[in-house]
């Protein structure tokens, strides 16, 4: 694991005035570390980092994260919580509020030594997390490409009659035999007026011809996601089709031509959702424009309509206006990028034609 992130970690903790920041969020303990297991305690300090685990995990450990020293849990974590902490001769311990729940806050401060102060952070490492280095960009390209190949596949052979969870079967088979560890996330294919849901559940309905097919998926590559939606129609779309799919098209087209460095989530939102207010959508246009994508398929930074923080070069992101309309369907089109020195550079290569020739 590059050692420039405990150096970011540690300026952190520095500028929050802690000594001791311990990780348990997954994703953020393996940002840090490399150690991918399930159960664990990252503690970092100025001078040293050491990782808490159980029986499971001690190789695993040698193997990921041999820049930390592991510590042998052989019962619960708090019950040598103590001996860890004295022996860090922590005195200020940021922990993660936004991940730690009130019991578990509960039993660690009930067993903290003498002189010890718990000091709630949040947010911390999921902004060090958001700029991406050139390794984790790298990861996300191979993770998109997978996606991108999927959806090709898929155009080959979508025909009437097949229904959505047979659709969503064979994308994951796709990525799953090219090489993706898993599922970013639990596929969404939903045709005519499931459409309208944004995160509906494919189901055992044949897809007939003329409707709007929303396909949401993605996977994962050295732990890192993709995401990737496109709108498709079997057979020749009808007018309202058009309107609503060259709507969100534009909206999409507009954010990213125009998404620069030092612009908040709030502005950058704001670039599609004024090309769907303007043609009479506002309200049918009722989530974010976006959110980062890496080690979790949600993550830092947001684009929406609270996301006051700017965006800069490094974050990686959806883009993703859609419109949704009950009792007819919905149409959203997604694509990941990187936000760069100039701009916008899209990694999603995978065709935004919607229609799909009747077979």
């Amino acid at each position: 694991m590059s050692d420039s992130r405990l150096t970011a970690l540690r300026a952190k903790m520095r500028d929050l005035d802690v000594d001791t920041f311990m990780v348990s969020q997954p994703e953020n303990r393996r940002y840090v570390s490399g150690f991918t297991g399930s159960a664990g305690i990252a503690f970092v300090t100025e001078d040293s980092a050491k990782l808490a685990t159980d029986f499971r995990y001690y190789e695993q450990v040698k193997l990921q994260a041999p820049g930390f020293e592991l510590i042998e849990l052989k019962g619960p974590a708090e019950a040598m919580l103590p001996e860890i902490l004295n022996d860090l001769q922590a005195r200020r311990v940021a922990f993660e509020s936004d991940v730690v729940t009130y019991d578990l806050y509960q039993t660690f401060a009930g067993v903290m030594p003498e002189g010890v102060e718990l000091i709630p952070i949040k947010e911390v490492l999921y902004w060090l997390r958001a700029v991406k280095d050139a390794s984790e960009i790298e990861s996300l390209r191979k993770a998109v490409a997978l996606a991108d190949s999927a959806m090709d596949a898929m155009r080959a052979i979508l025909q009437p009659g097949m229904t959505e969870k047979e659709v969503a079967w064979k994308l994951e088979q796709e990525m799953r035999l090219a090489g993706a560890e898993k599922l970013s996330f639990d596929i969404i294919c939903a045709a005519g007026a499931a459409g309208a849901m944004s995160h509906a559940v494919p189901s055992d309905r044949p897809i007939p011809a003329g409707v709007p097919i929303v396909i949401d998926m993605g996977c994962k590559v050295d732990g890192y996601c993709s995401d990737l939606t496109r709108t498709l129609i079997i057979g020749e779309p009808d007018a309202q089709f058009r309107e609503i799919y060259d709507i969100v098209l534009r909206a999409q087209e507009r954010a990213e031509a125009e998404i620069k460095p030092d612009m908040s989530g709030k502005a950058a939102h704001a670039l599609a959702a004024e090309v769907i207010g303007d043609a009479g959508y506002a309200d049918k246009f009722g989530h974010g424009l976006g959110h980062g994508v890496g080690l979790a398929i949600h993550e830092l930074p947001r684009l929406s309509p609270a996301a006051e923080q700017t965006l800069q070069p490094g974050h990686v992101f959806s883009v993703e206006p859609g419109i949704y309309l009950p009792e007819w369907g919905g149409v959203r089109i997604e694509d990941m990028a990187v936000l760069e020195e100039d701009g916008v550079n899209v990694l999603t290569r995978t065709s935004k034609d919607p229609v799909v020739p009747v077979r």
